[in-house]
Formats: structure tokens, C-alpha cells, sequence
């Protein structure tokens, strides 16, 4: 009888008995081959109920007439069967119902509470057995080990490697191995040393749980330190490995990262942990481009990518602006049906975001199954940078209205977004609303909002008064912000006493000195501006270079100011200089009173023209058909200058222009800009 193509039907008919005993032409043993009916995951609904009904009787039955060896056999089958299926309160009537219990019996209980997540359940189950007098084994110890870790519990855990050192349980592999993941997941990274360094024989997963242990403490160093002692050992790092370093990829050393792309390259590329690691290993240290290029490395390996993949690569893509791949990697994501899925689609939202296609974010955003608060939060962080104020207050409102706590960090989405709007009253109220209603303190991030937001209303006596009555020291965030609304507003008294405290606070970071700077040049005091010039080289301070990127098939080009290394350059400068020649026409005039040289107005206009976001919309220009969007990315600000050109290059090329600078987006079409010249 072919058990798989039966459901509890026909089960039924044959027999409880039959099945036991036996029949003519029907072995006693088909009970073993039920079970594993019930086991399948293809097992219908209608047979594992049925089958459930029938448990009681089994189990009386089942100790008929049958030595307890045998019994006990098929007790643990039918329990392992339905913890496969992830029913452990079931397991556990099957268990209650065996009238003689063993370790191995009492180990299976244990184990069906672990591996279904009832951490709690399994420590009263192992407590209970010693209660009854069963011995815990070399099997028993590792299982209440990972429920102890699974729970933060140290303080059992502890209690666990007592009784494993009296029974030399802790020296073995598997118990050791547990006590290393317990110390380390508890935070206990002295004891956990301790006991890998006593262990006699380890094994990849010892290696692994000990660097587990520092990564999962953000001790990523040490981590590496265990992984270079592995390797001087002889001992080749696994997928196992990489998937321990995972926890402490973000923001670290390039030496690190160099180190771990080494235990990378000299693996075996067939696992997905591996390329999940080092993708988001990339994407979390500001290497957007080898994300993107690993990614792609990883298709053309033919390893199938998963939610964690698409979670950490499109961050990368939205760095970028690199919304074709963005675009193929949603496609995939609906062929693969990995919606929904919380992390996927709030990274989605924020690639849409940051490469300017608010449209496809809202979408995504509606129609979300669940949303969290970082999922709303996303969203009013994308209208907010894109200049869309209104939007963003009337998001803030509906996530109130359907009772989603707005965190601190949703609070700095919508007080940026007041920012960017200029929606000042707005911004004063949900300040207000923040402190009296959510009892939230204000952090740094705060108070740079508010800061932004009366300077950029031109309250900046009033921003420096919040900045002098703030209740925590002011960082060089805050102080910019009061800088950049000097410079706006030609502010030159309270720009310089910002300045002083930002060249105490970052000195070696240059926007500040070029902000100042600017300031000095728009009121012609060019002795100023050459004094800045020569402290930032006393200083060994340098100027950031400018750096545009734009997509163009799947492949994102960059450029520098004034470049002259892309293979196109010839024809793009050519070409820019056909469109100078037409937005002059148009009445465009250089912004030439920030340029930092006092030098004639012809060089001031030839250094303006090079720009690299200049260079970067001229070769998307002559790379792509009319009247498609073209997306650049900046790593610093847009100039004043910049701004203006690009709103006549919108108009007279007939085209849509995204650019996202360090503050926000911009979104040029037909001469105007979504920031209405408010940035």
C-alpha cells in the first residue's frame, strides 16, 4: 500500500488493529511508514488531522503486545514526525503518553521545543527529566545550550556547564561547541575563550562559534583575529564562517574589509551565505559600486539570489542611482514571489527613493501587506528630500491616525522634511509634539533639524539662540546647518562664530572652510578668502573632489570636475560646449560670485563649466533617447551655479533630471526645480 497517495480515508477503512498486528499480505510495520507519511510536507491537511485524532488509540496500542524496545522505536518516529511539522504540543501528548521514558525519548522532546523555537518549554522539559531521574547526555547538554542562548539566559547556561564539567561532557565537540555559542551569543566572550582554548579537539563549527561570539559583540577585530589564528592553523574558513562575521560588517576598517574579501576569494563560490556577507559587507562600509559588481559576479555564477541578497544590494543600487538594476531586481522579486516581505520592500522603498522615482516608492509603499514605522518613515524621508513637505506632514498624519508610534527617528524624517519645504510653523509644532506628547529627548539629529529649519526660514539669530540653549554640546552637524543658513543669507557675524567652533570640532573637513569661504568671496573680500586658502593647506585639509555618477545600461560611469579621462570626453565637451552656447541663448548667466579666485570672469565661467554633474547630464545626454530621465548622484552639494544651468538644460533638451546631492533631490523639468531654489 502506497501510504504517500492515501489520505485518512482510507487509512481508516483498513484498520487500527491491521496496522499493528498485521494482516495477510500486510506487514506490522506500517506504522513506521504512516509516520513518515505524516512527516512529508506534501502530507494533506485532511490526513494529518485525521491522523491527530487518531494519536490517542496509536499510542495505547502501540504498547499492546510489543516489547518496550520496539515501542519506545516507534514513540520517537511518530514524535520526530510531527516536530518536522512543527507541531511540538503535539509531540509533546505523544510524549506525556509513553509510560516508561529514557534519555533518547526525553532528548527528542527537548529537541521538537528547540528546534520550533519554545525555548522556554525546553528548559522546564530538561528540568523536568533530571526531576524524574533521567541522565542528560552529550545530546541533551547542546540542545538546553541553544535554548539558553536563543533566550540571552546566562545565568541557566552557567548552571548547564556545571554539571557538564562533572561528567566531562564539556571536553566533547558538541557540548563544547554549545557552551562557546552560549558564552558568546550571552556576552560572556572571557568564558567563551576559555572554554575553546580547553576544548582537545575542535572543528569548523568551534572556529565559527568563537568568531560568531566577537562579531555578534561587535568586537569585529577579534573576530578576524580568530579567523588569521584559523588560517595559520590550517584550518579553511567555511561559508559557516562568513556567516559568523556577518553581525559586524558595517562601518569598519578597509583593512578589514580587505581581509575578509580575501577569505572570500579563497573559498568555494557555491554558497549563498558567502556572496550575502561580502555584498552586505560592501553596501554597509560606502562601497556601493563592488556591491553592485559582486552582485553581478554572483549572477553570472548562477547562484540564485534570496530576500537577504535583495535586502542588502538595493540600498547599493538607490547609492548609485542605478534604478535600471533597481527596476530588474524588483522584476525578479515578483517572478520569485518574494513579497511580502518586510526587509525587501522597505528596500525597495528606499531605492526607489534615493534614485528619485517617488512614484514607484509610493507604490510599492501602498501596497505593502504590513507596514512598520521604518516603512512610513522611508517614505516621508523620500518626499521630504525630494522637496514634497505636504506630502510628507500628510503621511505622518495617517501613521498617527492607524495608532504606529512615531519613533525618534521617524521624527527626524518629518522635521527634515519641514526643513526642506521650509514649513517652519510645521516644524516648530512637531518639535513641540515630539518632547510634550512622545516623551521623546531630543537627540543631535533634533536639534540640526530645527537648526535647518529656522535657518533656512532666515530665523538664524533665532537658530542660534536653540543652538546656545540646546542641552547637549552641539556637534559639527548642528553648527553646518548654522553655517549653511549664513551662507545663504549673507550672514557674515554668526557665520564666523560657526565657523570657529566647526574648525574646533572637524578640522580637517573641508566643505566647512568652503563654505566660509563662499561667504568671504560673495562680499569681495578676497584677502579673506586666499587667508582660508593658505590655513587649509597649513592645515593639510583638502578639498573633496567632486564626484557625479549616472546609469547608463546596468553600468554606472563616473565623472570628476573638469575630467578628461572618460573614453567620450571629446564628444561631451563638445557637445556641452554647443549647450552653453544655447542656454546663454536662453539667458542663463554663470553664478561666478562664490568662485573661490579672484581671477577675471572668463576663467570663473571656464572652472564653472566642468562641473562634474556638468560632465555627467551631457553624457547621458548623448547616450540615451530623447526624453528619458536622466538620474545623476553627487557626493557633495550642487552649486549655486550648477542649479541654475541645469534648470535651463531641463528645459532646452526637453528632458526629466534627478539630481541627489548630499542634502537632497532635485528635480529639474522644463526650467524649474522641485526644491523651488529652497536648498
Amino acid at each position: 500500500m502506497n501510504l504517500k497517495k492515501h489520505t485518512i480515508g482510507p487509512i481508516r477503512r483498513v484498520g487500527l488493529v491491521d496496522l499493528f498486528r498485521g494482516r495477510p499480505g500486510r506487514p506490522p510495520w506500517d506504522l513506521l511508514a504512516l509516520t513518515k507519511m505524516v512527516a512529508q510536507p506534501t502530507a494533506t491537511p485532511q490526513a494529518i488531522v485525521g491522523w491527530s485524532r487518531l494519536k490517542s488509540n496509536i499510542i495505547c496500542s502501540l504498547y499492546q503486545g510489543r516489547s518496550g524496545c520496539a515501542s519506545h522505536i516507534l514513540a520517537i518516529k511518530l514524535m520526530r514526525a510531527y516536530a518536522a511539522r512543527g507541531k511540538p504540543d503535539v509531540t509533546r501528548k505523544v510524549f506525556d503518553k509513553i509510560p516508561e521514558r529514557n534519555n533518547v525519548i526525553c532528548n527528542v522532546m527537548i529537541r521538537s521545543y528547540v528546534n520550533n523555537h519554545f525555548y522556554k518549554d525546553a528548559i522546564l522539559m530538561y528540568k523536568s527529566t533530571l526531576a524524574c531521574g533521567v541522565t542528560p547526555d552529550h545530546y541533551t547538554l547542546p540542545c538546553v545550550l541553544k535554548a539558553c542562548s536563543s533566550m540571552d539566559n546566562l545565568r541557566f547556561g552557567v548552571q548547564i556547564h556545571c554539571p557538564a564539567v562533572k561528567k566531562g561532557l564539556d571536553l566533547t565537540l558538541f557540548t563544547g561547541n554549545g557552551l562557546i555559542a552560549m558564552y558568546g551569543k550571552c556576552g560572556n566572550l572571557v568564558e567563551a575563550r576559555r572554554v575553546f582554548d580547553e576544548m582537545p579537539q575542535r572543528d569548523i563549527v568551534s572556529w565559527n562559534s568563537m568568531v560568531a561570539g566577537y562579531a555578534q559583540n561587535g568586537r569585529f577585530d577579534e573576530a578576524l583575529e580568530v579567523c588569521k589564528e584559523m588560517d595559520s592553523l590550517g584550518v579553511k574558513p567555511d561559508s559557516g564562517t562568513m556567516a559568523s562575521l556577518a553581525p559586524a560588517v558595517t562601518n569598519t576598517s578597509a583593512e578589514n574589509v580587505m581581509f575578509v574579501k580575501k577569505i572570500f576569494s579563497d573559498m568555494a563560490k557555491d554558497e549563498l551565505v558567502a556572496w550575502n556577507v561580502m555584498i552586505a559587507m560592501y553596501a554597509n562600509n560606502s562601497m556601493s559600486s563592488e556591491a553592485i559588481g559582486l552582485y553581478t559576479q554572483m549572477e553570472a555564477h548562477g547562484i540564485e539570489p534570496d530576500a537577504i541578497t535583495i535586502a542588502s544590494v538595493l540600498p547599493a543600487c538607490g547609492d548609485l542611482s542605478a534604478v535600471s538594476l533597481g527596476k530588474r531586481i524588483h522584476e525578479y522579486i515578483e517572478i520569485k514571489k518574494l513579497r511580502p516581505n518586510l526587509s525587501v520592500e522597505n528596500a525597495l522603498i528606499d531605492m526607489y527613493a534615493k534614485c528619485g522615482c517617488l512614484q514607484d516608492a509610493r507604490k510599492v509603499f501602498d501596497e505593502m501587506q504590513i507596514k512598520d514605522v521604518i516603512s512610513w518613515t522611508s517614505m516621508m524621508s523620500a518626499y521630504g528630500r525630494s522637496g514634497k513637505g505636504e506630502q510628507a506632514v500628510d503621511l505622518f498624519s495617517k501613521m498617527q491616525d492607524l495608532g504606529i508610534i512615531p519613533d525618534s527617528i521617524a521624527f527626524v524624517s518629518i522635521l527634515s522634511a519641514c526643513s526642506h519645504a521650509g514649513l517652519l510653523e510645521e516644524g516648530r509644532n512637531y518639535y513641540k509634539l515630539m518632547i510634550e506628547e512622545y516623551k521623546i529627548v531630543p537627540r543631535l539629529e533634533h536639534s540640526t533639524c530645527m537648526v535647518d529649519i529656522l535657518g533656512r526660514a532666515g530665523k538664524v539669530d533665532e537658530a542660534n539662540i536653540h543652538i546656545k540653549q540646546m542641552s547637549m554640546e552641539p556637534n559639527d552637524r548642528v553648527w553646518g546647518a548654522l553655517l549653511s543658513a549664513c551662507h545663504v543669507y549673507n550672514n557674515m557675524d554668526i557665520g564666523v562664530i560657526a565657523a570657529d567652533r566647526l574648525f574646533q570640532l572637524a578640522p580637517q573637513q573641508s566643505g566647512y572652510y568652503v563654505l566660509l569661504s563662499n561667504i568671504y568671496a560673495k562680499a569681495g573680500r578676497w584677502k579673506d578668502v586666499t587667508l582660508f586658502r593658505s590655513i587649509m593647506k597649513g592645515r593639510g585639509v583638502k578639498k573633496i573632489p567632486a564626484v557625479s555618477n549616472v546609469e547608463l545600461d546596468d553600468h554606472v560611469h563616473t565623472f570628476l570636475a573638469g575630467d578628461r579621462s572618460h573614453p567620450q570626453m571629446e564628444e561631451i565637451y563638445l557637445e556641452l560646449d554647443i549647450l552653453l552656447g544655447k542656454m546663454k541663448e536662453a539667458g542663463y548667466v554663470p553664478k561666478t560670485d562664490t568662485a573661490l579666485h579672484d581671477v577675471e570672469e572668463e576663467e570663473k565661467e571656464n572652472h564653472l563649466v566642468v562641473h562634474s554633474e556638468k560632465l555627467a547630464i551631457v553624457f547621458a545626454i548623448i547616450n540615451s533617447e530623447p526624453r528619458v530621465p536622466i538620474r545623476v548622484t553627487k557626493n557633495l552639494r550642487v552649486c549655486e551655479d550648477c542649479h541654475i544651468a541645469i534648470k535651463f538644460i531641463s528645459k532646452i533638451t526637453e528632458r526629466q533630471i534627478i539630481v541627489r546631492d548630499t542634502n537632497r533631490y532635485h528635480h529639474f523639468e522644463n526650467g524649474v526645480c522641485s526644491c523651488g531654489d529652497y536648498w
